[in-house]
């Protein structure tokens, strides 16, 4: 079943659009773990958050995908971008009215 995981991720004061740069690189390595779907975006009612939406073929390639060598190296580039907080919700997708 797809998985899905729909959060935020609080950049740095000043640092929004850094982030948002950062987060929107290509990188054929989360397709290849499986990602179908990866949306960043912001809200200007909340300036310092990052808003990111993802689809994934299984809860398990979205797991392992954050063992990838190259997925930790952009957590760790990433830090110095991040405020600490975060928030969201993960959940198994069970439908959708646009699929058949």
């Amino acid at each position: 079943m797809t998985y899905a995981n729909v959060g935020w991720l609080g950049a740095a004061p000043g640092r929004r659009d850094d982030l948002v740069a950062f987060l929107t690189r290509p990188s054929d390595d989360l397709a290849d773990a499986g990602c179908l779907l990866y949306e960043v975006g912001v809200n200007d009612e909340h300036p310092d958050r990052v808003f990111v939406a993802e689809l994934w073929t299984s809860a398990e390639a979205h797991r392992a995908s954050l063992q990838l060598p190259s997925v930790q190296a952009s957590i760790s580039e990433a830090r110095p971008l991040l405020s600490g907080e975060f928030g969201g919700d993960r959940f198994t997708v069970v439908g959708s009215p646009l699929r058949r």
